[in-house]
Formats: C-alpha cells, sequence, structure tokens
C-alpha cells in the first residue's frame, strides 16, 4: 500500500515522502495514528503541488538575500564613541547594537544573523559577516571612530 508519511518514521522513512509499506502496518500503525494518509491520486496532487510552492519560496527568499547581499556589499556602518588614551571604547559595539543600526538604515537584520566572534572594543575598520540566507554571507564594513 502507498502511503504519504505525515511524520518521521524511524525504518520507515521522513516526512512527506511516498513510501510503499504492508497493508498490515499501514492499517494498524501508520494510519491509525495518523502518522500517514493514503497515497491516492488526490494526496498525491497537494503533494506535488504544495512541494512547488515550498520550492517556489525558497527561490524568492534566495533572490531576497542575495539582493540585501549585493547592497551590503558596499554599504559602511559609522559608530562614534567615547574611548580612552589607547583607543578602547567604553563599553564595546556589539551584533545587537549593529542589527539595531542596521534597522535604522531599512535593513532587516537581526542579532542572530551578524557573526561577531567577540564585541568590538577598539577603533578601527571591521568587517562582519552577516549570514541572511543558506550560502549566503554578506561582508560588512563597520567603522568605529573615537569622538
Amino acid at each position: 500500500m502507498k502511503v504519504i508519511l505525515l511524520v518521521d518514521v524511524k525504518g520507515t522513512g521522513k516526512k512527506g515522502e511516498i513510501v510503499d509499506v504492508s497493508d498490515g502496518f499501514a492499517q494498524n500503525f501508520l494510519l491509525k495514528q495518523k502518522k500517514a494518509k493514503i497515497a491516492d491520486s488526490t494526496a498525491i496532487n497537494q503533494k506535488q503541488m504544495s512541494d512547488k510552492a515550498k520550492e517556489y519560496h525558497y527561490e524568492q527568499d534566495k533572490q531576497k538575500a542575495q539582493e540585501v547581499a549585493d547592497k551590503l556589499k558596499n554599504y559602511v556602518l559609522h559608530f562614534a564613541v567615547k574611548a580612552g588614551d589607547n583607543g578602547k571604547i567604553f563599553g564595546s559595539i556589539t551584533n545587537a547594537e549593529i542589527a539595531e543600526e542596521l534597522k535604522k538604515d531599512g535593513y532587516e537584520i537581526s542579532k542572530k544573523q551578524i557573526v561577531l566572534d567577540n564585541p568590538i572594543k577598539y577603533a578601527g575598520v571591521y568587517k562582519i559577516d552577516i549570514k541572511l540566507f543558506t550560502g549566503i554571507t554578506a561582508k560588512l564594513q563597520v567603522e568605529v571612530r573615537v569622538l
């Protein structure tokens, strides 16, 4: 019997797969516990349409992320902060502050997307990675100046 799995089933398949299982296993376990549904022509058609829609939205999101990455390539983010004599700033600049400044300029980037090994504690120019999408990383230039 062909069924479409609604959840991952160990030893059988992953969610969304169409698998061929024995009638007893399908009737007594998969269908009874609502872990699968019978793969009739309507269900298969719905699954194919759903897969196409997911792929379309995935490509749209990927394209938008690439556009943002291209814009950020030439973008310089400026911070003016107070610092001591040796150039060490009072406090530090974190990924949350960078995300907040980017939001003011119209970029919807969360602090979790900004890759910052350690908070910025010295004046200077820094190149920071921003993970926008799977496989798409933008380089942002951050310039920290002393007031």
